[in-house]
């Protein structure tokens, strides 16, 4: 995923967490903050140490990441995301990380019509 479409800096993370809202499931924290003047959505990974050693959490981040990229044409162009990965999230395989995730962002009301689902 390229570099604009991500949260890196504290101060940005910090605008989200206290700025946008929040949407859960058991896997995945979510926060949505929608914003102006943005053409493309932006996201941010947090994993705690929780969730186990860095391998673990790198992977994590990897498959949320993988995601994203695949819904890209499914997200609002005028938001950012933090997605917050669980202690369950570890044990998850790519299919599991994209339902779990899918079923947060349709709660957040952040997908569009097709649902995320392929235009094919």
């Amino acid at each position: 995923m390229k570099k604009k479409y991500r949260i890196k800096k504290s101060g940005e993370f910090q605008e989200v967490f206290q700025r946008g809202k929040s949407f859960a499931n058991r896997q995945f924290i979510i926060y949505k903050l929608e914003k102006e003047n943005q053409d493309h959505f932006r996201i941010g990974i947090s994993v705690s140490k929780k969730i186990g050693k860095a391998v673990t959490r790198n992977r994590v981040k990897r498959l949320v990441r993988e995601v994203f990229k695949e819904l890209k044409n499914e997200l609002p162009p005028n938001a950012d995301f933090v997605v917050i990965a669980r202690k369950p999230a570890a044990d998850m395989k790519y299919e599991e990380v994209k339902k779990s995730l899918l079923h947060v962002l349709k709660i957040a009301k952040a997908l569009n019509r097709n649902g995320g689902k392929d235009k094919s």
